[in-house]
């Protein structure tokens, strides 16, 4: 089966456009990077390296340091299919992201996007 293209693209190449999102809506680049390193396990260097060496997304959450298991709470719909129905784990962990940028772009607490009890 062939990879969709995005397995291969960048991080660093879509992370702007995260963070334009949330900044349009009001949001911030540190609530971005929240959410991330919650998702991902990375610490702040961890990311911004991530960012810098051009990290392609498989890689980028094959090799996260701890994918957060609160990361299977996350429901909704991205583009139209429901995240917790996808079925390819990469895809699903792009789709989780994206639905966290989403939730903070739509003005989410960010206790109710980190799932906080």
């Amino acid at each position: 089966m062939k990879k969709h293209r995005i397995y291969s693209m960048a991080f660093g190449s879509v992370y702007p456009a995260y963070i334009a999102k949330a900044e349009r809506k009001g949001r911030t680049k540190d609530e971005v990077d929240e959410i991330i390193r919650w998702l991902t396990g990375h610490d702040q260097t961890g990311l911004e390296q991530v960012i810098e060496d051009k990290t392609d997304f498989e890689t980028f959450f094959d090799t996260a340091p701890a994918m957060n298991p609160d990361r299977k709470l996350i429901k909704g719909v991205v583009c139209g299919v429901r995240v917790e129905d996808i079925e390819e784990p990469v895809m699903q962990e792009i789709r989780y992201l994206d639905k966290l940028v989403d939730e903070l772009a739509k003005g989410k607490a960010m206790e109710k996007i980190l799932r906080t009890p």
